[in-house]
């Protein structure tokens, strides 16, 4: 373990373990990322081969007419989706070894969030594509308010950092993708209780992964679910956010449309304002 590493492999390891067998009860937020993706991927025009499902969980992405290699950070969920357990900043794969990559609710969990970015780039061969979808800044304001209401005088570091949809971008290209894009979903989920709330984020394999992670108490599990009905609406149910992040891009190839080069316009942009000014 490096001294700058943010989560404990070992811990995400377990959890994804211990969360495998009931995953399909508790999977509905990466179904969601999963038919985010399958609509940005039915816009391009390709037949793709060779696919990799990086954070696969238990292999429920299909790409039809394709091969599909799959990777999970958890022993379990690699064997029951038949790929190969390892990290996704750490691949076992060989450079240009496919068409298409797809990870979904996985990258927030990461060490090396550009690393396994720009590793993701390099399986790809010239003009393959990267579709990504993870959780990003904002998810779970709610429940980060309750349990800071809960613990006012010596919160507890109990919550991932985030990254938002515009640092998502700037990451692929650090990553070395071309036509990088970056966008933003909300999914919004109402629970009746903050143990509900909890259970699903278990289920998920989405809990906290940080080192020297400290337990709830009973007090503070009470606070919270107090603060958290305190929330809710009318019917009794607090709404939580799942902020979705897609990035979509490319392997770089000649055949792609540049940019055009800086200076190369031969109207200014101030010239143009002025005349949609004067029409």
């Amino acid at each position: 373990m490096s001294d700058s590493e943010i989560f404990s492999r070992g811990v995400r390891r377990l959890r994804r373990d211990r969360a495998a067998r009931g995953y399909a009860d508790f999977a509905f937020v990466r179904e969601h990322m999963l038919g985010g993706i399958v609509e940005r991927l039915e816009g391009v025009k390709r037949n793709f081969r060779d696919v990799l499902d990086l954070g696969s969980f238990a292999g429920d992405l299909t790409i039809p007419g394709a091969r599909t290699a799959r990777l999970d950070a958890g022993s379990t969920f690699a064997a029951m989706a038949g790929g190969v357990q390892g990290d996704e900043d750490r691949l076992p794969f060989a450079d240009a070894s496919f068409d298409l990559v797809i990870s979904a609710g996985v990258l927030d969990q990461v060490n090396d969030v550009p690393g396994a970015l720009a590793l993701a780039r390099r399986v790809l061969r010239p003009d393959g594509l990267f579709l990504g979808a993870f959780l990003g800044a904002g998810t779970l304001a709610t429940l980060r308010a309750t349990l800071l209401a809960a613990e006012t005088e010596r919160p507890a570091a109990r919550f991932h950092p985030q990254i938002d949809v515009r640092s998502a971008g700037d990451l692929l290209g650090r990553a070395g993708f071309t036509l990088p894009v970056a966008d933003v979903e909300t999914l919004t989920v109402r629970y009746g209780g903050v143990a509900n709330l909890l259970r699903d984020l278990r289920g998920m394999a989405a809990t906290n992964l940080l080192h020297d992670i400290q337990p709830l108490s009973r007090t503070t599990l009470g606070r919270a679910a107090t603060a958290f009905a305190e929330r809710a609406d009318p019917d009794g149910r607090t709404a939580e956010r799942f902020e979705i992040v897609y990035l979509t891009g490319w392997a770089p190839d000649p055949s792609q449309p540049k940019p055009a080069r800086r200076g190369s316009a031969t109207t200014s942009l101030a010239d143009a304002l002025k005349g949609a000014r004067q029409s």
